[in-house]
């Protein structure tokens, strides 16, 4: 901590940044920034508002963090789950940072000491649900004391576009009109184009510095394999993963019961998580699994947003999800601690019949359609013949210029062929409805289909109609969402998923370019599985598993998760470069001043016995 952090705020600019550099190392143990960290903590400490996009794992508490530290006051932190918030706070705690959070899971005693030190100005930063902050009386506390920043994490929220909507996330913009002096950030990890606008327009961050991160992770391999006895498809899966920590998504809370129980009769130790059981049976599940205790939980999507622990090495969809934002996010809780993972996806198309029927129960018809969109989405990401990263990252609007090598299909190619004919009829016919049609439109179209709608619209006059009805309808849905991956059509989900040409179409159409895409497959291939290393790093596993079981020693008497003391990839560098010293330990990334003083010697003496033997 620095020594005076009423006068950082005005800092000259050279001043500010070895200060803050300072804070990263000193505080949080981390050498460097990470991309775009570095100018979202210099905007918001000079007092301007922010929008961040960053993958999960990405580092975005630093973004706000460190601001808390380095502007007079206390910053605000919005967050929707009361195990996000613990998690949080804790490791700030560990860190040296005085922190607190305010929500139901305390009692009258600590809440009336939570808002004596609030007003007290005794806490760097606090955080908070989205109602208990917008209620009179808290507001009318917040006047009273000076805030140095507000941080609306889980954004997407804010927006009807978003997986997660909160209808008391809407109501945030009101902080505007009580504070407009205090910079803001809104920080989320899963926001298309649609969803961005919103949380831009319900949070009035229009003159914000905007980032728009990669989404990708590089770290994580997803594979989809199509669902056949898909207990036995997990079983052989889970081989892989012995005394690994995962995550299995359900669509019910009675196959979650079910997939459980079938693993714990299998010799594998797991647990059930759904809404279905009990608070306290929920909450022992939960921290059962951050704590190290239970590897594996089987869950529906009521598990997982406020999960903070970055040592999980796989997710299982054993089920479709809903949309792609879902998938990204809840794929995104394995490996944030950038070390190599796993999402598998067991594909059936039985799942899409039970969502769309699930969907079609609601009764908001607007939303209806706009859940019925996401869905085709993750459809078609699902039946996608192109590498897997492409396309998710293509769903966000990123271009990733070359395949990943990390995905089934990187592994284990498809077959491909010459699509340029087709692919040149089927832009064709998106021109000639006028850019106004989705794509089961289109392909009534190409393939001269004799329905009402399309005489009544006259689109049998059209030089396409009837062009590809040598082609079954799988032909053309698949063409048709390749050519949305590979960036040369794209949906626009805010205008009923109509379909439109980008400016990479015009050569395709044209004949100046070439296209070859994948032929659907019906079963996955075999792939060969790589050994998995932590990237970089040549270390000593013995000694790894001695640190593992130092750190579980040590959080178990501190009662913190073990990923609070430290996390796998901080074990893993000290196995690499043997620290024996604390200047030595001190250059380990995620040491810093508190972590070195309070756990250094101990594991500075596991590392000397080690190499005494």
């Amino acid at each position: 901590m620095l020594d005076d952090p009423r006068s950082r705020q005005t800092m000259p600019a050279a001043d500010l940044s070895d200060s803050v550099e300072q804070t990263l190392n000193d505080v949080f143990g981390y050498q460097s920034f990470r991309t775009f960290q570095k100018e979202i903590v210099h905007s918001l400490i000079q007092g301007k508002d922010a929008f961040v996009l960053m993958p999960t794992g990405g580092g975005k508490s630093i973004c706000f963090q460190i601001p808390a530290l380095h502007r007079r006051g206390t910053a605000i932190v919005v967050s929707p789950l009361i195990s996000l918030m613990k998690d949080q706070v804790d490791a700030l705690r560990v860190n040296g940072v005085k922190a607190a959070c305010c929500n139901s899971s305390l009692g009258a005693g600590e809440l009336r000491e939570v808002m004596a030190q609030l007003q007290a100005d005794q806490l760097d930063l606090v955080y908070v649900a989205p109602e208990r902050l917008l209620s009179a009386d808290f507001l009318q506390l917040l006047q009273r004391i000076e805030i140095s920043l507000f941080a609306v994490d889980e954004a997407h929220c804010v927006s009807q576009w978003g997986h997660d909507f909160r209808p008391e996330y809407v109501g945030l913009g009101r902080l505007r009109d009580y504070f407009p002096a205090v910079p803001m950030v809104a920080l989320t990890a899963t926001a298309e184009k649609q969803t961005r606008l919103d949380i831009i327009n319900h949070l009035h961050l229009e003159n914000a510095h905007q980032v728009i991160a990669s989404f990708d992770r590089p770290n994580i391999r997803y594979t989809v394999i199509d669902k056949s006895k898909p207990y036995q498809q997990l079983g052989v899966f889970l081989q892989h993963h012995q005394h690994e920590s995962g995550i299995i998504y359900c669509l019910s809370r009675k196959r979650v019961d079910e997939v459980a129980k079938k693993l714990r009769q299998d010799g594998f130790k797991a647990a059930a998580y759904h809404a279905g059981l009990s608070a306290n049976e929920r909450k022992q599940v939960q921290d059962d699994f951050i704590r190290d205790d239970l590897p594996i939980v089987v869950a529906t999507v009521a598990f997982g947003m406020g999960i903070d622990k970055p040592n999980v090495r796989f997710v299982v969809h054993y089920d479709l999800p809903k949309n792609l934002e879902s998938y990204y996010q809840e794929t995104g809780r394995a490996g944030r601690d950038g070390l190599p993972a796993e999402a598998l996806l067991l594909f059936g198309y039985g799942d899409i019949a039970i969502s769309r029927g699930l969907i079609e129960k609601g009764g908001n018809p607007e939303q209806k359609r706009i859940e019925i969109h996401k869905l085709n989405a993750m459809v078609g990401f699902a039946e996608s013949g192109t590498c897997r990263r492409r396309a998710l990252l293509g769903y966000f609007g990123e271009t990733l210029e070359d395949d990943c090598g990390n995905c089934d299909i990187c592994l284990n190619p498809p077959q491909r062929y010459d699509a340029s004919e087709d692919a040149r009829k089927a832009l064709s016919c998106v021109y000639r409805v006028g850019q106004r049609f989705g794509i089961g439109h289109v392909i009534e179209v190409l393939r001269g289909a004799k329905t009402q709608r399309i005489f009544d619209l006259h689109h049998e006059q059209l030089s396409t109609y009837g062009i590809g009805r040598e082609q079954s309808q799988d032909h053309w849905s698949h063409l048709l969402r390749q050519l949305i991956h590979y960036g040369y059509l794209e949906q626009d989900i805010g205008n009923y998923s109509v379909l439109k040409l980008t400016e990479a179409a015009r050569p395709l159409l044209r004949g100046e370019a070439e296209l070859t895409i994948t032929k659907p497959r019906v079963k996955p291939g075999r792939k060969k599985r790589p050994e998995r290393k932590i990237v970089g790093l040549e270390y000593d596993q013995e000694l790894f598993n001695q640190l593992r079981t130092l750190r579980k020693k040590i959080a178990d008497r501190d009662q913190v998760p073990p990923y609070i003391v430290f996390g796998d990839a901080s074990l893993a560098e000290m196995a690499a470069t043997l620290p024996t010293d604390q200047e030595t330990f001190l250059q380990i990334n995620g040491v810093g001043q508190a972590k070195l003083q309070r756990y250094g010697h101990e594991f500075i003496e596991e590392i000397i016995s080690f190499m005494c033997r």
